[in-house]
């Protein structure tokens, strides 16, 4: 049986360059890249060295408290560098694709818990799992209460699940099933209709409507069952457990994503198939509308991701990457002030605000100065959990661990907070307040 969850509270960010499936490409690189950072909770240490072959699978970083977790190549070639920064901090190793994607065979001897957990662990897919509380990868010797999984992606110019994973109900199935083994509890799987509800045993499927974050896989969780303090849960997405059925089935690890390649500054928005941490240049040639206005290119939607340069590669959650203005070159009549249709804007002081259906080109700029919170109320109305974000960002901010504990940061996510920084007039980071806050609470108590 399925259940139903409105979503009331959020917000549809209505963007222009939307991908459309009509518009669908391949693509190489010859170097791709895994940055650490992309993976909270997993503490690097290398595995390989610089100018070591490696094959598709082949181990190149393992996680120095949990030997077992390990992230693999996604393609077969030569270990060209790895970049480190302060404090000889690993910010990414990167491979120089050579060979014939010849790839390691991982072997399943049986379907208990604890082989289940070695096999993803050893494969590479454990990282791509998140655990509540602190939004890290999860930590392998505890079991989760429940396991949750969004079956589609709510956020800006994000791609179809549909489109992307048609012809894999049988390594979903596969995945759903393993992932019922890892928890004593309930796997619980969030869909936009009841036609694509995924039959497999010990999985309850949730139709969710309502405008983002509806596809947060945290906020389904918090709509159904709410993390409490002493509880974990693990969060993911359908495109991660179609990755570890394929594992379970063939004994390989998928190397390509398929993304969508969106925003105003693309010529014809299309999906794209590349390989995973793909050289972002090798996604975006050719299709870049010519302009002399600068662009700001990023890794992911216009919430959550992360701006990179065209030498940059693709970062994880590989699904999604936007080009927008940059801004920086624009000269406004009244700048932030300026009562322009094209401004979109949740105020009522503007009349972008009431043009419902206009599909916008919002650039990166801040388009305000940051301030003390001098509001209230904005953050209850995009953030649909039974939580006061204003408050908890407060006690985030003066690191008061009672309050934080009181005000619900064992459910949250920095994605979850993704629209509250959007409309918060008081330009506060809010994102990086919350891993901060997160990083914080796990550093005194654990």
């Amino acid at each position: 049986m399925s259940r139903n969850i409105n979503i009331k509270k959020g917000l549809d960010i209505n963007i222009k360059g939307a991908a459309s499936i009509s518009q669908h490409k391949s693509v190489k690189s010859d170097i791709c890249a895994i940055v650490p950072d992309d993976f909270p909770g997993f503490t690097p240490k290398p595995s390989v060295k610089e100018g070591d072959h490696i094959s598709v699978g082949g181990e190149i970083l393992h996680d120095k408290r949990f030997d077992d977790i390990k992230i693999t190549s996604p393609v077969s070639g030569i270990v060209k560098a790895i970049v480190r920064g302060n404090r000889r901090k690993i910010e990414r190793i990167e491979i120089a694709v050579q060979g014939n994607d010849e790839k390691i065979k991982f072997q399943l001897n049986d379907k208990s818990r604890e082989e289940l957990k070695r096999i993803i662990m050893h494969s590479g897919l454990w990282v791509m799992l998140r655990q509540r509380p602190y939004d890290i990868i999860p930590t392998p010797d505890k079991t989760p209460r429940d396991i949750f999984v969004t079956g589609f992606d709510s956020a800006p110019l994000a791609p179809d699940f549909n489109f992307i994973l048609k012809d894999k109900e049988t390594e979903i199935k596969a995945g759903l099933e393993a992932l019922s083994t890892l928890t004593d509890g309930n796997v619980y799987i969030g869909l936009r209709t009841e036609k694509n509800l995924c039959k497999a045993q010990n999985v309850t499927p949730i139709v969710v409507s309502g405008p983002h974050p509806a596809g947060n896989a945290g906020i389904q969780a918090a709509n159904i069952s709410p993390v409490n303090k002493g509880e974990i849960i693990w969060t993911t997405d359908l495109i991660t457990v179609s990755r570890i059925g394929e594992l379970l089935l063939t004994g390989t690890i998928p190397t390509e994503t398929t993304i969508t390649l969106t925003g105003s500054e693309i010529a014809e928005p299309k999906y794209i198939t590349a390989p995973i941490g793909a050289k972002i240049g090798s996604i975006i040639a050719g299709d870049i509308i010519e302009s002399p206005h600068h662009k700001r290119i990023i890794s992911g939607n216009v919430l959550t991701g992360i701006k990179v340069e065209p030498d940059g590669f693709l970062r994880y959650p590989y699904r999604q990457i936007t080009v927008i203005p940059e801004g920086d070159d624009v000269d406004e009549f009244m700048g932030w002030a300026s009562l322009s249709p094209n401004k979109m804007s949740v105020n009522r002081s503007f009349i972008g605000h009431f043009l419902k259906s206009k599909l916008f080109s919002p650039d990166a700029r801040l388009l305000g100065g940051r301030r003390a919170m001098i509001m209230s109320g904005e953050y209850d109305k995009v953030l649909p959990m039974d939580i006061l974000a204003e408050y908890l960002i407060k006690a985030i901010i003066s690191r008061n661990i009672d309050d934080m504990e009181k005000l619900g940061i064992y459910e949250i996510a920095p994605e979850d907070m993704a629209l509250c920084e959007f409309v918060d007039t008081s330009k506060l980071e809010i994102q990086k307040i919350v891993r901060e806050g997160l990083d914080y609470l796990r550093a005194e108590l654990e």
